[in-house]
């Protein structure tokens, strides 16, 4: 028998164990820095730029050369790469001075593909009225940059731009916060880059970089991870372990295995744990949701919520369950199932939605279906053997009571005869 104080902590050092588990699973990713394809080598050879790296999203490329322009400022020349699978578009870098790289306020280079193959360069001022869709046109940002140009390299299909800026003081080169960006529309005019996809791979296009070593640390990165494990708490707490908890309850109370009250014992375990886990993947998600400033995923974030709440209050109702003399127990029990199946029909929507969100992949998307066809076949095995035990002895008596119509009346063993007729009962008719 498991003792009371042991029974608590049970759940809550799974899930320590788990989220241990997952993070150091995830760390050494960390801090790796990919090298630069070999066409984006071949490109950054012909400017004699010696520094370069493989940005993490959109498959972006970035090389630069620096050196000190007296005590007060930085020359900076820069070689920035992507490939633009559309008839039209634009490729963008740029700095922030800002406290945190970040899309608003950045200063800008864009180079803008139009669709007759020309292509032209500009600088622009990033501000949060871009955001709002105000018009973004070519200006001044407050920084002296030459040689801009834009070119695209016949043999890779890679789009770069080029230039040379001189870096203030206030610029940090060991912590430059710099963005990139890609988009597949322009304005009438030809100079207005219009707004970019939403995904995360573009809310994530931020980097504070060390210049002097190459390093660099992103909160787009550092948001990933935790959108990683954010994904595996809630698959395995919210989708793996709360429909277990259903299966039991279901097939292990009466019919097809009857446990007597110890089935109630392994609901309660994997409904708890899976609470506490999904809750730590939920609360990780609200950070999430407030940390992208700008971009937001209402449909996933409200059906959180709501998973959240429901499943708080089955929790809860394990607290105010009536006792079995109550009347109104059968009306808590189909309020409890109800809801239940309910909110397992959430959950795995709003998985799937999540998956489509960070675009996780055939990965993430197949480990889920998995997940779901062991589950579903747990379930498809255990229907059939109830339904078998249930007709299995209305079959046997059926039988029985058929066999035993069948029998003739016997005596010791000896078949009766019919009774004679009574004295004075008319002889049966003879035909001839």
């Amino acid at each position: 028998m498991v003792k009371k104080g042991q029974q608590s902590m049970s759940p809550s050092s799974n899930f320590l164990l788990l989220t241990i588990f997952i993070l150091a699973f995830l760390s050494n990713a960390f801090g790796d820095e990919q090298s630069c394809s070999e066409d984006f080598i071949r490109l950054i050879q012909k400017r004699n730029i010696t520094n370069c790296k493989t940005l993490r999203t959109q498959g972006a490329e970035f090389a630069w050369n620096y050196h000190y322009n007296g005590t007060y400022s930085t020359i900076l020349d820069i070689l920035f790469g992507a490939r633009l699978n559309s008839p039209e578009g634009w490729i963008a870098w740029g700095v922030n001075p800002g406290p945190r790289a970040e899309m608003i306020g950045t200063k800008a280079i864009i180079g803008i593909k139009h669709s007759d193959g020309s292509l032209i360069v500009n600088t622009y001022n990033i501000t949060i009225e871009t955001k709002h869709g105000c018009k973004l046109s070519p200006s001044p940002i407050g920084l002296e940059v030459t040689n801009r140009s834009m070119e695209n390299d016949a043999v890779s299909e890679l789009y770069t731009i080029s230039a040379r800026m001189i870096l203030p003081k206030e610029y940090n080169i060991t912590r430059l916060n710099h963005v990139w960006q890609l988009g597949k529309a322009i304005g009438d005019d030809g100079t207005q880059p219009l707004k970019h996809p939403t995904t995360l791979h573009n809310v994530d296009s931020t980097e504070t970089i060390d210049l002097t070593s190459g390093l660099g640390t992103s909160t787009g990165q550092y948001r990933s991870y935790l959108r990683s494990v954010h994904g595996v708490l809630n698959m395995i707490g919210w989708g793996t372990m709360l429909p277990i908890g259903v299966i039991i309850a279901r097939y292990f109370r009466e019919s097809p295995f009857k446990f007597e009250k110890k089935w109630i014992y392994f609901h309660i375990t994997f409904q708890v744990c899976g609470f506490l886990i999904g809750t730590a993947g939920w609360i990780i998600g609200l950070y999430l949701g407030h940390s992208t400033r700008y971009f937001k995923f209402h449909a996933h974030r409200t059906f959180g919520i709501w998973i959240f709440t429901l499943t708080f209050i089955q929790m809860l109702a394990f607290r105010l369950k009536p006792k079995d003399t109550d009347e109104y127990l059968k009306y808590w029990n189909m309020y409890h199932h109800f809801l239940g199946y309910g909110v397992i029909t959430i959950i795995i929507i709003n998985i799937f939605k999540g998956i489509s969100i960070i675009q996780g992949g055939k990965g993430w998307r197949w480990s889920y279906y998995g997940i779901l066809i062991v589950l579903g076949s747990v379930i498809i095995t255990l229907d059939i053997a109830a339904w078998v035990r249930f007709f299995l002895p209305n079959l046997e008596k059926h039988k029985n009571n058929k066999r035993d119509n069948n029998k003739t009346p016997t005596s010791g063993g000896v078949p009766l005869k019919e009774p004679p007729p009574p004295v004075g009962a008319a002889a049966p008719p003879e035909f001839s």
